[in-house]
C-alpha cells in the first residue's frame, strides 16, 4: 500500500470503515476548538490483514515529517505484532496487553501506547455512581474477553491496588475457550487482585444464563463487538437483566441489538442503560492529547465542552 506524504500536520485513524465513523465530523470541530492546525485521515485494513500492510503504515508514519501519529482500532494486536521493532518506546499497558491504540512521536522516537485501560476506566467512573460497588456488593459481568474487556479488568486491578471502589467479583464470558485462556494468562502474570469467574458461553442462551444469575445491582457490559464489528447481540431477547442493574454497550454506532434489548428491559427491570458515546469521547481525546502533546482534561468544564462540540458536529 502506498501512502502519500502529508502536506499538513496529520493524524491517522487506522481502522476498518473509518469514513463511517463520527470522528470524521468531530475531529475538525475539535481541532478548531483546541487550536490545532491539523487534519485526520483514515487508513482502512480488513481485519487480520497482511502483516506487511500494517508494517508499511507504521514505517510511513515514522518516516514522514508531517505525519504525527495515529489512533488504532481493531488492528491493535496485529499491528504491533507486525511492527513492534519499529517502536522506540512502548508504555507499560502496551507491553502487558501486547497491543497499541496510539502511535505518537517524541523527537525522533516512535512511541506506542495502549490507552484503553485509561479511557475505559474514566468512562466507567463516569457511568457508575460513587460507592456503588461497596454499597451493593454487585458483580461486573463482561460479555467478551478481547482487548477492551482485558483493558477494563486491568483498570479495575490498578484501582483496587490504591483502595478504589471495585466490584466484589467479575464474570467474563467468551465464545471460545482460547480467548479465556489468553485473559487468564495476562491476569496470572500481573497477580490479578479481584476474583474472576471465566465462563465459556458459545451461544446467546449460554450468555443469558450467566446474566440471569447475577445479583441485583450488577453491571452487564457488551465488549464483544457484536452490533458494530459483527451483526447481532451476545444475548437473546429472553435474557433477564439483573434487577436495578447497570448496562453498558461499548459501541456507539451500528445496529446495536444489545442496546435495544437493554432499553426494552429498562423499565421492568429498573435498569440504567448507557451506550458507548462517553467511551468514544475519552478514547479519542486520550490519543489526540498524546499525538499532539497537549493537555486535555478527563473531566470538568473543558471536557464537557468537547462532548458538546462532538454532539453538535454529529447532530
Amino acid at each position: 500500500m502506498n501512502h502519500d506524504p502529508a502536506t499538513r500536520p496529520t493524524m491517522y485513524f487506522i481502522g476498518v470503515t473509518t469514513a463511517k465513523s463520527s470522528i470524521m465530523k468531530v475531529f475538525p470541530a475539535w481541532a478548531d476548538h483546541l487550536g490545532l492546525d491539523a487534519v485526520l485521515k483514515g487508513i482502512d485494513f480488513a481485519p487480520s490483514s497482511d502483516p506487511a500492510a500494517y508494517r508499511s503504515a507504521v514505517e510511513f508514519i515514522k518516516a514522514d515529517p508531517l505525519s504525527l501519529g495515529a489512533l488504532v482500532t481493531t488492528h491493535k494486536v496485529n499491528l504491533l505484532k507486525a511492527a513492534k521493532d519499529l517502536f522506540d518506546d512502548l508504555d507499560p499497558y502496551a507491553q502487558t496487553l501486547h497491543e497499541i491504540s496510539s502511535i505518537s512521536k517524541r523527537g525522533d522516537r516512535l512511541v506506542g501506547h495502549a490507552k484503553d485501560p485509561i479511557s475505559v476506566g474514566v468512562s466507567l467512573q463516569a457511568i457508575v455512581p460513587p460507592g456503588h460497588w461497596a454499597a451493593s456488593g454487585a458483580t461486573l459481568c463482561i460479555l467478551g474477553s478481547g482487548g477492551s474487556s482485558l483493558a477494563l479488568t486491568l483498570y479495575l486491578h490498578n484501582r483496587k491496588a490504591v483502595g478504589g471502589d471495585v466490584p466484589a467479583r467479575i464474570v467474563v464470558t467468551a465464545r471460545r475457550e482460547a480467548s479465556l485462556t489468553e485473559m487468564r494468562h495476562v491476569h496470572a502474570q500481573i497477580g490479578f487482585n479481584i476474583p474472576v469467574d471465566y465462563r465459556l458461553a458459545p451461544t446467546p442462551a449460554d450468555a443469558d444464563a450467566v446474566v440471569g444469575a447475577l445479583p441485583p445491582g450488577s453491571m452487564v457490559v457488551n465488549a464483544t463487538g457484536l452490533g458494530k464489528d459483527g451483526p447481532g447481540s451476545p444475548l437473546s431477547d429472553a435474557v433477564q437483566f439483573p434487577q436495578g442493574g447497570l448496562v453498558w454497550e461499548f459501541n456507539y454506532r451500528g445496529d446495536l441489538v444489545f442496546l435495544d434489548q437493554a432499553r426494552a428491559a429498562a423499565g421492568p427491570r429498573g435498569l440504567t442503560v448507557h451506550d458507548g458515546w462517553v467511551y468514544f469521547i475519552h478514547g479519542w481525546t486520550r490519543v489526540i492529547a498524546e499525538v499532539f502533546n497537549i493537555d486535555i482534561p478527563m473531566a470538568g468544564p473543558a471536557f464537557d465542552a468537547l462532548g458538546r462540540i462532538a454532539r453538535d458536529a454529529t447532530s
